[in-house]
């Protein structure tokens, strides 16, 4: 009996002396997340096959999440009504605080290119691609699934404010198939 009694008193007593060492010199905290550290980004890459939008300072990841795109969201933007999403490279031209879709960053689409292709094929190219959160109609609490937008590419309202915080005008922004 009493050696079970040591055991016991022993155990408690290396089990209290584990827990205050690991509380005192186990692992630290993580780092709070670069977005925010950093004061703006300057690329923004949206894949459109993983459905990711990361945006990036010097290289170096700092804000990542799931976007919604067109709803044909497969190809490049031909025209005006097709609901893809346009591919390549743009930069941010414009910023809209009055969004009807919460807030949003206008791209400088249609580029030269796409209004010369649109005129060969005598379409429209379209415009008003933007990055932007959710209908205002909807309120904050809702994020639409799947692929709803006419070309844009969307993301949840939070996730738009924060993103609003590091994109200034110019911001290069890359879309990928």
């Amino acid at each position: 009996m009493i050696r079970r009694l040591s055991l016991l008193t022993g155990l408690i007593l290396a089990l209290g002396f584990g827990w205050w060492a690991w509380q005192n010199y186990g692992p630290r905290p993580e780092a709070p997340p670069l977005a925010d550290t950093v004061q703006h980004v300057d690329l923004i890459l949206i894949e459109k096959s993983a459905k990711r939008l990361t945006a990036s300072r010097d290289g170096i990841a700092v804000l990542q999440m799931q976007v919604s795109l067109g709803f044909a969201p497969l190809g490049d933007k031909q025209h005006e009504g097709d609901g893809k999403t346009p591919e390549g490279l743009f930069s941010i031209n414009r910023r809209n605080p009055r969004s009807s879709f919460h807030l949003s960053l206008g791209l400088d689409y249609p580029r030269p290119e796409d209004i010369t292709r649109a005129k060969t094929e005598g379409v429209d190219p379209g415009g008003d691609i933007f990055i932007h959160g959710q209908p205002n109609s909807l309120g904050d609490m809702v994020t639409l699934p799947g692929d709803w937008t006419d070309g844009c590419i969307a993301v949840s309202n939070e996730q738009m404010e924060r993103l609003w915080a590091l994109v200034p005008i110019g911001t290069t922004v890359e879309i990928r198939p």
